[in-house]
C-alpha cells in the first residue's frame, strides 16, 4: 500500500495551503473579562497597539487599539471563510452590511470586485474571561469570478452538519462539515460565485475531532486531481495510516485513497482543506489576489479612487452593543437571525 502522506510541514503562525486555497490561520486567545467598550479590562501598556501579535499574557490585540481584531481593510479577488469556534466577531463593511456571529457560526465572504470590511472581537462577558478561537481561510476565485459582486453568506452553527461515527472499540469521531458533503449530508451552500459552488470543484472544509484512542477513515475525494491537506492542530499525537505524527503539522495526503486516522495520544483535532485546483496564475499583494501584476496595480488604483464604495461607519473599528445577539444585516436591508 502506498504511503498516503505526500509532504509534511510544521504549523507556523499561518499555515501552508495548496490551490485553490491561499491562506489559513488559526487564532486562539485567552482574553480577560471585557470592559464597557467591549475591549479587555486589563492594561494595554507595553503592547504595540495597531500591530500586537506577540501573544503577551495569552492574547493579542492584532490591529485593534481598544477592541481586539482587524479594523477596516480592503479585499479583492478571493473569498474569506471565517469559522468562529469560541467568542464573537462583529463585522461591518463598505456595502453597509453588519453582523455578529460566533459559537460555531461561519461567515463566507466573496470579496470579488472589492469590499472593505472590519472584523472586531468584542469581549461581551464583563465578569469572566472571554476565550476566543477561529479559523480564517482564504479561497481563491477563478479569473472569471474575480470581479463578481461582493457578497457574504452566513452559515449558522445549527445549520452546519456534524457527522458522528463510532469505531469498533466504541470510541467516537465527529466531523463538522463546513463545505462539501459527507455520508450524504451536505454543508449549507456557499456564495453563488464561489469556486466551491461549482459541482466539480470538490471543495471540502471539515473539522475532525477524534476522542482519545478513536480511529476513523477519511474517504477518498471525488476527483484524483484534488489537493487535500490535513492540519493536525490539537492533541499529543496522531497516527495517519501507519505513520505516527508527534507534533502539530500540515500533511498533504493523497486524495485518491482512503486514509485511516487514529488519535494516538489523547483526543485530537484535525482541519481538512481540499479542492480541485483552479490552476491559474496567482498574483498577490497584501489584501488583493489577482492573476497578474498589472491587475494588482489596477486594484490599488481602484481602491484609492473608489474606496470600494466608501466607509459608512463613524469609526474604523465599529462594534455592536453589548446586548446584541447573533445576526446579519445584508446590504439590501434584509436581517437574519439564527433560530434559538
Amino acid at each position: 500500500m502506498k504511503n498516503p502522506i505526500l509532504e509534511t510541514q510544521p504549523l507556523g503562525f499561518t499555515w501552508v495551503t495548496a490551490d485553490p486555497f491561499l491562506f489559513c490561520v488559526h487564532h486562539e486567545d485567552s482574553y480577560p473579562a471585557g470592559n464597557e467598550r467591549l475591549g479587555p479590562a486589563a492594561s494595554l501598556a507595553g503592547r504595540q497597539l495597531g500591530q500586537d501579535f506577540e501573544g503577551r499574557d495569552g492574547w493579542r490585540m492584532y490591529h485593534g487599539e481598544s477592541v481586539p481584531g482587524f479594523p477596516q481593510h480592503p479585499h479583492r479577488g478571493f473569498e474569506t471563510v471565517t469559522i468562529v469556534r469560541r467568542g464573537f466577531i462583529d463585522h461591518s463593511d463598505s456595502l453597509g452590511a453588519t453582523a455578529r456571529f460566533g459559537g460555531g457560526d461561519v461567515q463566507w465572504l466573496t470579496a470579488g470586485a472589492g469590499i472593505v470590511h472590519s472584523e472586531m472581537f468584542p469581549l461581551l462577558d464583563r465578569r469572566n474571561p472571554n476565550p476566543f478561537g477561529l479559523f480564517q481561510i482564504w479561497l481563491n476565485l477563478p479569473a472569471s469570478d474575480k470581479f463578481a459582486p461582493p457578497h457574504f453568506s452566513m452559515l449558522w452553527s445549527q445549520d452546519i452538519p456534524r457527522c458522528a461515527f463510532t469505531d469498533e472499540a466504541g470510541r467516537g469521531t465527529e466531523v463538522t462539515v463546513v463545505a462539501g458533503q459527507l455520508e450524504g449530508r451536505r454543508a449549507p451552500p456557499p456564495p453563488p460565485h464561489s469556486w466551491a459552488a461549482r459541482p466539480d470543484s470538490d471543495v471540502a472544509i471539515w473539522i475532525i475531532r477524534l476522542d482519545a484512542g478513536a480511529s476513523w477513515t477519511l474517504p477518498p475525494a471525488a476527483h484524483s486531481r484534488t489537493n487535500r491537506t490535513l492540519y493536525f492542530f490539537h492533541g499529543a499525537s496522531l497516527r495517519v495510516a501507519d505513520h505516527l505524527v508527534r507534533s502539530h503539522a500540515a500533511l498533504a495526503v493523497r486524495s485518491d485513497t482512503a486514509v485511516r486516522l487514529e488519535a494516538a495520544g489523547g483526543a485530537c483535532e484535525v482541519l481538512l482543506l481540499q479542492g480541485r485546483p483552479i490552476g491559474e496564475p496567482v498574483a498577490q499583494h497584501g489584501p488583493f489576489v489577482m492573476n497578474s501584476r498589472m491587475e494588482i496595480q489596477q486594484a490599488f488604483l481602484d481602491y484609492q479612487r473608489t474606496r470600494f464604495g466608501g466607509w459608512p461607519w463613524r469609526t474604523d473599528d465599529p462594534v455592536h452593543g453589548p446586548e446584541e445577539g447573533r445576526f446579519a444585516r445584508h446590504p439590501d436591508g434584509r436581517v437574519e437571525r439564527p433560530a434559538r
